[in-house]
């Protein structure tokens, strides 16, 4: 059949049967329209996905406030490790979530981030009222982790759909909500806990006011520009290809290393004598760096190479946190923050990005993002509790900063060697 004769719902039913059969084909039969790389419609929904990261991302970057928090007040009998186990179950059913929600777009669209946004605000206001350690753990760490993570893997598949050559650079815009929402919301937090009489209850649901109106224009603005597929749920043939494993393994290790400055970092600056109220601060320059580091990387991505951004930028943050230890005086750890902030920014959006180049229909983009993020967010889950133990058997951060860096150097090597797996090779722009 020549390609003139095929007429779009053919072209359609051959893609649904091509998936159905579990992607024997390395290219989808289905040819959609070019995404538009800009318009109305697709920067609105980046502007709506990054709103999404702002409230969702942007508060579990937040987590070390809490945990600097807990540490002096409601669970001050518990461990540091134990303590941890908190954000880092939130922040792996946060990922691992994208394994259901990532798949739920593709089925059925954007609609899936409603009910997220609603047990978000839910979750938020549960949190505010906790006052022992299993509370917690319900709250922050099992329904804020998993709403957080229906809202933003629809939210970034959605972006994903309207754009193309310039897809990281519009995914670098959406995460970068986060950093924005990561130098707010800690400093708004750090003031309340600490310079008022509001006391923790009113803090945290004031925090949930303020994201309500963000995540109601998400709802309204994030939209599907592909028509759903109707077929099964994964496509496990993902993982028989050598590319998808290598970049999976990648984020594994990066993912493991690069919370523990969000983790520990305020916890670490009042070990140095710093004011508990500047420490939290970090947190927030960590963030606004951040939000550079999402930006200018995801573009430079689209221009010389996606994964030789992220492999370099994977190495480096490895570097910077073998360095966490020697920043010693307040003026060392606010650079310090600043040039983790800004490296480690590249590691979600520019993964992400990565990932895009693997993707065989944009159909699937939700599906096999989901499916990324689900197996790599085990190091999300094992990596903070892990360097908890070690602080807590050390009583300081050099074992930290050494276990650390050298899981996101190893990601970021991992990152570089998943070239060989691609036409450009090694040295080739990709």
């Amino acid at each position: 059949m020549d390609d003139q004769q095929l007429t779009p719902l053919t072209t359609e039913k051959l893609a649904d049967d091509s998936l159905e059969a579990g992607e024997k084909n390395e290219e989808s039969l289905y040819n959609p329209e070019k995404a538009p790389d800009g318009g109305l419609q697709a920067w609105l929904t980046t502007a709506g996905a990054a709103c999404t990261f702002f409230a969702a991302l942007g508060f579990a970057n937040s987590f070390g406030i809490f945990e600097e928090y807990y540490l002096s007040h409601q669970l001050k009998d518990q461990s540091a490790d134990k303590i941890a186990w908190i954000g880092s179950l939130s922040t792996f059913l946060q990922l691992a979530s994208g394994a259901v929600g990532g798949p739920l777009f593709d089925r059925y669209g954007a609609w899936v981030i409603r009910p997220a946004a609603i047990l978000y605000v839910f979750s938020l206001m549960m949190t505010s009222l906790c006052e022992k350690y299993w509370q917690f753990m319900l709250a922050q760490g099992v329904l804020l982790g998993i709403s957080m993570g229906l809202l933003q893997f629809p939210s970034m598949t959605a972006v994903m759909q309207h754009f193309d050559k310039n897809i990281a650079a519009a995914l670098g815009a959406a995460v970068a909500g986060s950093s924005i929402g990561g130098v707010v919301i800690p400093i708004a937090l750090s003031k309340m806990l600490n310079s008022t009489s509001l006391g923790f209850g009113w803090s945290v649901r004031i925090i949930a006011f303020v994201v309500t109106p963000l995540l109601v224009f998400s709802c309204l603005t994030v939209k599907a520009r592909l028509p759903p597929r109707k077929t099964t749920f994964y496509i496990p043939s993902a993982f028989t290809k050598a590319d998808f494993c290598l970049l999976v393994s990648a984020m594994f290790f990066m993912l493991f290393g690069f919370f523990t400055p969000l983790f520990y970092i305020p916890t670490y600056a009042v070990s140095r004598g710093m004011d508990a109220t500047l420490a939290s601060y970090l947190l927030a320059i960590i963030n606004a760096a951040s939000t550079f580091g999402r930006v200018i990387p995801g573009v430079l991505a689209d221009r010389f190479g996606r994964l030789n951004v992220v492999a370099l930028g994977g190495i480096i943050t490895g570097i910077i946190i073998f360095c966490m230890d020697k920043a010693e005086s307040s003026p060392a750890l606010v650079v310090y923050s600043i040039a983790f902030g800004f490296w480690s920014g590249t590691i979600i959006s520019g993964a992400t990005a990565a990932l895009s180049i693997m993707i065989p229909d944009p159909r699937v983009a939700g599906t096999y993002l989901g499916m990324a993020l689900g197996v790599s967010s085990i190091a999300a889950l094992i990596g903070p509790p892990v360097n908890g133990a070690l602080v807590d058997k050390y009583h300081g951060f050099f074992e930290v900063s050494m276990l650390s860096g050298t899981t996101c150097v190893i990601g970021g090597l991992i990152a570089l060697a998943t070239k060989t797996q691609t036409p450009q090779g090694l040295i080739g722009r990709v």
